[in-house]
């Protein structure tokens, strides 16, 4: 505690105040985010969030980055301040940010809680929409003051989930289980925004009446569901097995039609302008089984 009052007095000695109108945003959990003016030095604690700041131009403000932003390869050389499994408090005040982008489901809430009391600016993220990631492109241009970079990120994005969405508009519902882990055996539900691109693609998430995010199932529920689609997202390292385990369960749709497919993970089960790539190979293979 005594180290984080130390760290606390120099981050407060280290800011300055800066004239003119203050900066305001609200963001994706109604909070009013205000900066006396643009953010010179921001802590990313989610890899889409580190992701949209690059994608926003704020790249070079960037002073710290969550474990496992991988994307773009500048962000990997920048100090890890911990992730999902537990921040590093004293790291992210050291760095001094004058803005921390939080995820609200992703991070710890008494960790992020304890960042405020310290004094800290945060910027929630919980994005459920498509439209999401454009908004928040835009907000953090507004924040990190640059507006032009964020604002064409966010029509080339409109752009795109736009023709997408036309491509597929109107097509008969396809039934899909999206598996994101094996051990234990996970999906997600409907308030996730993958269930958001499937619906665009013109399928049914099988587990969208769950409310958790990314719940737990049973081998069971899934042979009750019975999905025409079974997608897994790939990793690296990531071997067939997963495949074999359903082909167990011939009478599963999903096997007899052979429609057992996989789509990059780190692209499908972020929230950036890359989810459109996987999205559109989502859309391709959910195409297939509609043709079946």
């Amino acid at each position: 505690m005594r180290r984080l009052t130390w760290l606390l007095m120099l981050f407060l000695a280290g800011r300055v105040g800066t004239a003119g109108d203050p900066i305001r945003v609200v963001d994706d959990v109604g909070r009013e985010v205000r900066l006396a003016a643009p953010a010179q030095r921001i802590v990313s604690l989610a890899p889409h969030l580190t992701e949209l700041l690059f994608e926003a131009g704020a790249g070079k403000r960037v002073v710290g980055v969550s474990e496992h932003s991988s994307y773009p390869a500048d962000a990997q050389r920048l100090p890890s301040v911990g992730g999902g499994a537990g921040l590093d408090v004293e790291a992210i005040i050291a760095l001094q940010p004058d803005l921390v982008l939080a995820w609200q489901s992703g991070n710890s809430a008494g960790q992020l809680a304890q960042l405020e009391r310290f004094g800290l600016v945060l910027f929630y993220s919980e994005p459920g929409e498509l439209e999401a990631i454009a908004t928040t492109l835009e907000r953090l241009g507004t924040l990190a003051g640059t507006v032009r970079r964020a604002n064409e990120a966010a029509r080339a994005y409109r752009e795109g989930l736009a023709r997408l969405t036309q491509r597929f508009v109107g097509r008969k519902s396809v039934s899909v289980f999206y598996q994101i882990w094996e051990r234990p055996l996970m999906t997600v539900g409907g308030t996730h925004m993958i269930s958001a691109w499937l619906r665009m693609c013109g399928a049914a998430n099988v587990f969208s009446d769950l409310p958790q995010l990314a719940p737990a199932v049973s081998v069971e529920a899934v042979l009750a569901a019975n999905p025409q689609v079974i997608v897994a997202g790939h990793y690296a390292g990531k071997s067939s097995a997963w495949q074999q385990a359903w082909r167990a369960w011939p009478q599963l749709r999903a096997v007899a039609g052979d429609h057992l497919y996989t789509v990059p993970a780190e692209m499908m089960e972020r929230y950036t302008p890359r989810t459109l790539v996987a999205a559109e190979e989502l859309c391709e293979y959910i195409e297939r089984a509609r043709r079946d």
